[in-house]
């Protein structure tokens, strides 16, 4: 059987024109008498390459090969095998669902090793063919010994410290920028922040949309995690002067992840930031973004407009996007043509033509979008209205027929009429073409497991501007913190809204210039609901505390 798989090898590689005939004929000469592998002989002689070696054996097996490269494996992934077996083999498990274990190997036909595997595992393997230059590389990343942050921190060699920007591609400093980048997604962080100080280094997780200390770094690692973070996002690592900007795409387990990497010089080394774009953790569907049910209503109704623009509005970070998605997955039909263009693109749609803007080659958000109105489009997405440019041509585009969605940079609904006024859109424009402007904020979510019932103080009253009105038996709700919640007593986010419906007498306040006081005081009469109100509705209901309530949005 080994003879065979070897004469389809060779007759595979002879066909890709790697080798000559001549050429197998000698390395088969030399296996019979020192009984290595055809492919090891000849990668040997320098005849092919590893990764011919492994393209070939890809079409010998029927098995695709697997870039190690691209995936990031989690500690209890490598657990699972151990380092002796996955040295003895030339074998990495590199991620797990269920009772399935994936495992790369340097000859995924061999189904002795397969067994022992799925022994010592018990797990089902599926093995999948990799780079055996691949495999030694991830085998001295991902084992050693050392596994937490302390461990690798004290196991690297100090002295080679001196060159640090030139060891970000040493394995002890792979393995420790791995971790950061595994502990944060598996906390459902959204972003990464390395923050060099005086004396050490800062890491930082966003998660629930605050801040958390993660961890603090030795200063003589600076240069060499800081470099890692650069090589991987394809940044100039000798460049320390000008920020940078790059992208990672990785797969972390089984999540493919995007990571948008961000530096920035500070007076103590390199600020990188890395916002983490989890599509998998993406919730598309309005019913599931946290809309009180009259709201939800409204807005369908709204979108269900044959023309008009509706804006989202909200800081960054606040789930602008997502409703802009949800929205258009509520319209995205047969006989529709929906176009977006956006920066970046985050989630795909099967049937809607979707472009990623790219500054560089003059693909602007107004470029594309003055494209798209020669593309026939019944709905158009663009992803933020920044200049008076896009907004004028997203205006005209409403008003000849089609439905716009963007996002605006405002922190309420009737602010967002005031700006694109002063933006230099004439007032006329502006109410003949709004159809309707959704100001959002995400707010904190008591955890589930810890949560617990208190009396509020009045000094919580006061605060929330409810003091004096009938709480007679009211009873909040408190996380005390648990493993769970990392002892914060918050788990998840919900959002909260403030839905603008333009009607003719809105039209007519826009049209006078009013100022977006007016604007919501008579947006609140007809009942627009503000965010605080909505907050305090949510906090009613259980759902979050006083505390979240004051910290996103602002009293009225």
């Amino acid at each position: 059987m080994a003879d065979k798989n070897a004469d389809k090898l060779g007759d595979i590689l002879v066909e890709e024109g790697y080798i000559s005939r001549q050429q197998l004929e000698d390395a088969k000469e030399d296996q019979k008498i020192n009984g290595e592998r055809l492919g090891d002989i000849l990668v040997k002689k320098g005849w092919i390459t590893q990764s011919e070696l492994t393209r070939a054996m890809a079409k010998q097996t029927g098995i695709s090969a697997f870039d190690l490269s691209n995936y990031i494996i989690e500690p209890e992934v490598i657990g699972l095998v151990p380092e002796d077996i996955s040295l003895k083999y030339k074998v990495i498990p590199v991620f797990k669902m269920n009772y399935i274990l994936t495992v790369a190997m340097i000859d995924p036909t061999n189904v002795f090793v397969i067994d022992e595997l799925s022994r010592i595992t018990s797990c089902t393997i599926e093995p999948v063919l990799a780079d055996e230059l691949a495999i030694r590389k991830a085998q001295d990343q991902y084992y050693g010994g050392a596994g937490t942050i302390r461990e690798i921190v004290n196991s690297i060699d100090k002295e080679k410290l001196k060159d640090s920007e030139h060891m970000g591609e040493e394995a002890p400093i792979v393995k420790l920028v791995n971790i950061l980048i595994v502990e944060a997604v598996q906390a459902n962080a959204s972003d990464i922040h390395i923050e060099p100080e005086e004396k050490f280094v800062g890491v930082r997780y966003r998660i629930d949309g605050v801040l958390n200390t993660h961890s603090f770094l030795p200063k003589d690692l600076q240069g060499a995690v800081i470099s890692r973070f650069k090589i991987m996002a394809n940044l100039d690592i000798a460049e320390k002067r000008m920020p940078q900007d790059g992208r990672i795409m990785m797969k972390v387990g089984t999540k493919d992840i995007d990571f948008r990497a961000s530096t920035c010089p500070t007076v103590h080394g390199e600020n990188v930031v890395l916002r983490i774009l989890d599509k998998s953790s993406m919730t598309i569907g309005l019913e599931s973004l946290g809309f009180p049910k009259a709201e939800l209503q409204k807005f369908e109704s709204v979108l269900a407009q044959p023309y008009g623009i509706i804006l989202v509005t909200g800081p960054t970070g606040s789930g602008k996007t997502t409703t802009l998605y949800s929205a258009l997955q509520k319209l995205n039909r047969e006989d529709i043509n929906l176009m977006t263009v956006e920066d970046p693109v985050e989630y795909q749609f099967p049937r809607i033509r979707q472009v990623q803007v790219n500054p560089k080659a003059g693909l602007t958000f107004a470029a594309a979008l003055r494209s798209f109105l020669r593309q026939d489009p019944d709905v158009v997405m663009v992803g933020e209205i920044r200049d008076v440019e896009t907004a004028e041509i997203a205006v005209q585009a409403a008003l000849t027929g089609h439905m716009v969605l963007s996002t605006l940079h405002t922190n309420d609904s009737p602010t967002t009429f005031t700006r694109l006024v002063d933006m230099g859109i004439e007032p006329f424009l502006v109410s003949s073409s709004i159809l309707a402007v959704l100001a959002q904020r995400l707010m904190r979510k008591v955890c589930s497991k810890c949560k617990e019932e208190y009396v509020p103080t009045p000094a919580i009253l006061e605060t929330l501007e409810i003091a004096g009105k009938d709480v007679s038996g009211l009873k909040l709700f408190r996380g005390r913190g648990c493993q769970l919640c990392s002892n914060t007593g918050y788990k998840g986010r919900t959002g909260i809204y403030e839905l603008l419906c333009v009607d003719i007498d809105i039209q007519d306040m826009i049209l006078k210039k009013a100022s977006a006081d007016d604007i919501r005081d008579l947006a609140v009469k007809k009942g627009m609901r503000t965010l605080r109100q909505s907050a305090i509705e949510k906090m009613l209901a259980g759902v979050t505390t006083p505390e979240e309530v004051a910290r996103v949005t602002q009293s009225i």
